[in-house]
């Protein structure tokens, strides 16, 4: 039951963050930053707070290297999202963030580049910004 439950949250997760940031294709990319991480066991409110906190920090609604926090008191969950760069790349708006999350003595420490693509962020690569 806990491996359903977990799976189902995964799912959940992602789902949310895919309608949020990534049309389409792009949700593949999402596995990949989202998996084996504590974000796997996040509950609904835990969900709410990071993507309110990753919409504030691609938004620009933070300054470059001033990390925004999220924290949910009722399950101890908790990350931060911090903008390292702002720039263009093929006349588009682009963020690379560092995403930290913990969960239940798990975290986790990551670098992703999002760029906007049809008005959604979306998860880009190193070769996707060099047009490879």
């Amino acid at each position: 039951m806990r491996r359903f439950q977990s799976h189902f949250l995964l799912t959940v997760l992602l789902g949310a963050a895919c309608a949020l940031f990534a049309p389409g294709a792009a949700a593949q990319n999402w596995v990949t930053l989202l998996k084996n991480t504590p974000a796997e066991s996040f509950d609904d409110e835990d969900l709410r707070l990071f993507l309110d906190t990753a919409r504030k920090v691609l938004d620009g609604g933070a300054p470059e290297n001033q990390p925004v926090s999220w924290e949910n008191p009722k399950s101890r969950n908790r990350g931060e999202i911090t903008a390292l760069r702002r720039f263009e790349s093929k006349g588009r708006a682009c963020t690379e963030v560092r995403v930290r999350n913990e969960s239940r003595s798990r975290k986790s420490d990551n670098r992703r580049i999002l760029c906007k693509v049809d008005e959604r962020w979306r998860l880009v690569s190193d070769a996707q910004l060099k047009g490879k």
